[in-house]
Order: structure tokens, then sequence, then C-alpha cells
């Protein structure tokens, strides 16, 4: 990217080695067997995974009797992602990604397992709720980075825009089925939840165990870095990209509006004993508009350059949480779910595609931890501030004080050349990050 020094049109041949593998061998997304593996077993890791994180503001307010007590077990199990998070990009750089991701796998079967046995048993208290849910999100925090890395390892530049796309519609399809079948279990026995998340952990690592192909290059010098050294230099990286270094403080400001909005929504429908098969309905209907974008998302990142798409596409959502506020029916809020998710996926294909193709290949893991870590630190607030607020100044204003945030993240996001300046996939790699910069050549008279 010209907007920065670290920006060239090309990137070390030892960087770039999988990428060029990945564009000669994959002439079609859908038969390109790593991926859809990967693909597969992140799916089945968010469903239960969703199940559970469903089930548990049920589950807290059940045993404390409290919305601001559920919504502060809700913060500590994003706290886990919090401490997480930068570990997990330095150690995905560095180790084998096949064997992490089964790591990751047989951990969280046990912890659900565990959780699943005190609950039924009758003895599960909030205490060990909440540090149960902090190793699982910590565990949850490894999977991002490790399985986006091993992605853009098995997919070429060019089918980045569609592979995202495909990933928001994975997510969305998590949304979708998870919230239904969260609000089934609960409704039968309060720890089914648990136990259909331990299957998701299965799954996971069966197909990780599936993947016959590498998700590293091998490169000599990779530990030539010690693991501070090597965290440094992935803020450095971030911080050295604008377009990086935009999205991760305006990301982190629409995360935590969009967060809050939707739990402030989850908890007062909770606090009214509004039944949880009609409470997971509007998780079905954001799920529902989310695969609806997903689908539309790969069409539209082909045809317009990223970034104008990402500002005109992000417009609904605003308009949808100050609608949320003014909001005082239960359809009105099913509604304007579907308003504020529809348009997400284009802009997060897009712009997670092009951030994708730019950053070499041993920077991907912690690139993305570093980027996560700018949405991940206020995730907490999210739960804490929706409960906090809902007791004090009611639904409509909490909803409100999360919109204004959404319009300010919006604003700056708006006003960024280097967002602006995103053209279509075909340009991306024209942008492709030398990592570590070389020094510019003196000029002599």
């Amino acid at each position: 990217m010209s907007d920065s020094p670290a920006a060239a049109p090309g990137a070390s041949p030892a960087n770039e080695t999988a990428a060029a593998r990945a564009r000669s061998t994959a002439t079609s997304l859908w038969r390109n067997a790593p991926y859809l593996l990967l693909m597969t077993g992140k799916t089945s890791q968010l469903i239960g995974n969703g199940i559970a994180v469903f089930a548990v503001p049920l589950i807290a307010f059940a045993i404390t009797e409290s919305v601001f007590w559920a919504g502060v077990i809700g913060a500590i199990s994003e706290v886990g992602v919090l401490l997480a998070v930068l570990p997990a990009g330095v150690i995905a750089d560095r180790v084998d990604r096949r064997r992490l991701l089964l790591v990751c796998s047989a951990v969280g079967l046990i912890i659900w397992l565990t959780l699943w046995a005190a609950d039924a048993a009758g003895v599960l208290n909030a205490i060990e709720l909440a540090a149960a849910l902090l190793v699982t999100s910590a565990v949850s925090a490894f999977y991002a980075p490790t399985e986006a890395a091993g992605i853009r390892y098995v997919v070429s530049s060019e089918q980045l825009g569609t592979a995202m796309a495909a990933m928001q519609g994975r997510g969305a399809v998590a949304s979708l089925l998870s919230g239904p079948l969260g609000g089934m279990l609960y409704g039968l026995s309060r720890a089914l939840p648990f136990l259909a998340s331990s299957f998701g952990y299965v799954l996971a690592g069966a197909t990780a165990l599936l993947v016959r192909v590498p998700l590293n290059d091998r490169h000599p010098q990779r530990h030539s870095q010690g693991v501070v050294a090597s965290l440094v230099d992935g803020f450095r990286f971030v911080w050295a990209v604008p377009v990086i270094r935009t999205g991760s403080g305006v990301f982190a400001l629409l995360n935590l509006a969009f967060g809050g909005a939707f739990v402030s929504i989850n908890l007062h429908l909770v606090a009214i004993h509004t039944a949880p098969l009609l409470i997971a309905l509007v998780d079905v209907a954001s799920g529902v508009a989310m695969l609806a974008g997903s689908i539309a998302a790969p069409s539209l990142v082909k045809r317009f350059p990223s970034g104008p798409l990402a500002i005109v596409c992000m417009v609904p959502s605003v308009l949808g949480g100050f609608g949320l506020a003014l909001s005082t029916h239960y359809l009105e809020y099913v509604a304007l779910a579907i308003v504020m998710s529809l348009f997400i996926p284009p802009v997060n294909s897009g712009l997670l595609g092009y951030v994708s193709a730019i950053t070499p290949q041993t920077m991907q893991a912690r690139m993305n931890s570093v980027l996560s870590l700018s949405w991940t630190v206020v995730a907490p607030l999210a739960p804490l501030l929706s409960g906090a607020l809902l007791s004090t100044v009611g639904v409509g204003r909490s909803i409100a004080a999360f919109a204004s945030l959404l319009l300010v993240g919006f604003v700056l996001f708006a006003l960024n050349r280097a967002v602006r300046r995103i053209g279509l996939p075909g340009t991306w790699e024209d942008d492709l990050v030398r990592w570590p910069p070389t020094p510019p050549e003196r000029q002599t008279s």
C-alpha cells in the first residue's frame, strides 16, 4: 500500500511459497479438501460453543437470580479470550497448527463435559461456571488465528473474498442453529447445552485429524526471535499498515456497540421472563440475515471496491441501532436485528480478505491475534455495561448508548483514506506488505 513505507509490490519468496502453491493448485474453493475440513471443524466448534453460550445467561440467571451477576459472568467469559489472544497468535506462528487445533479440541471437550456433569448433578455454582467459561473462551481464542493462518495457507489470494464470505456464512449458520438448539436443549434439561458443546469439539478435533497437508511453511529462521520479540513484531506490523491500524481501533468500537446492543436485548428479554425459544429467535433472525448477506457477499466483493462497499453497507446497521433504541415490542427487536445484520458480511468479507491478502505468511496468525485484540479487549465491557445500564437507565437508553458508539465508529471508518482506497480483489496482491520492511536506499546526488 502506497500509504505505508512497509508496503511493496512483492514479498520475499520464502514468505509467499504457500500462496504460490495455493494459486497453482486450487481450481475451485469447493474442491479444496483442506479448506473444507478446516471450515467444517471451525463450524462444529462454533455451533457447539454457541449452544452453550446461548444457555449461559439463562443458567447464570438461574443460579444467581440477578441480571447484573449474569452480566458479570458473561464478562468473565470474555476475559479468557482477552488473556489468550496474543499468546495464541505467537504460538500459532511457531508450532504445528494442525496439532494445535487438536489440543484445543481436546481441552474444550474436557471442560464442557465437566460442566455438564456438574450441572446434571446439581452442584454447579456461579464461581465454577465463571472459571470454566474463562478457560473455554481462552481455548476459543486459539482457534481463530490458527484456522485463519491455515486457511490463508491453502487458499489463493484471488479466492480470499469468496473464502471470507463463506466464513461469514458459516458464522451465520452457527448462530442460526445454536440459538434454537440451545433453547430447545435448555428446555429439556439445563445441563444438555454443555453436553452438546462437547460434541462440537469432538467434530472439530476429528476434522483437524483428517487434514493431511501442512498448515505451516518450514522456515529454519522461524524461531530466531524470542516469544516476546515475536509478539512485538506482530504489533509493529499492524501499526505499520494504515488500514490494519485503523481497523484495530474502529472495529473495537463497532464490536462493542453491536455486542452491547444485542446483549441488552437478550438480558432484557430474560428479565421479563420471555420464553427461551423466543429469545433464541432474535439470534435466529440475525443469523438468517447474516446468512443472506454472506450469500450475496462474493458477488458484491467481486463487483465493487471493498473500501467504498464497506462504508455503504454499514449505514443500515447504524440506522438499525437507533431504531432498536426506540423499539418497545418483541417483533420490532426481531425486524431490526435483521436490518443491523444483513449487510455486515460484505463488510467483513472484503476487509478481512484484503487484510489477509496483503499480510505475509509468517505474520498471518500474529496479525490476526493483534487485530482481534482490539475488539477482544472491549468484549468484556459489552455484557458488563449492558447489565449495569439495564439496571439503572432501562433498555431503551442502554441500546441508545451503544448505537451512539456505533455511529462514532462508522464516522471514523468512513473518513479514513486507507479504507476508501481498497479496491477489487484482483488488485489486493499489489499491496502485499514486505516484512520486515526494507530500509529505503540512500539517495545520492
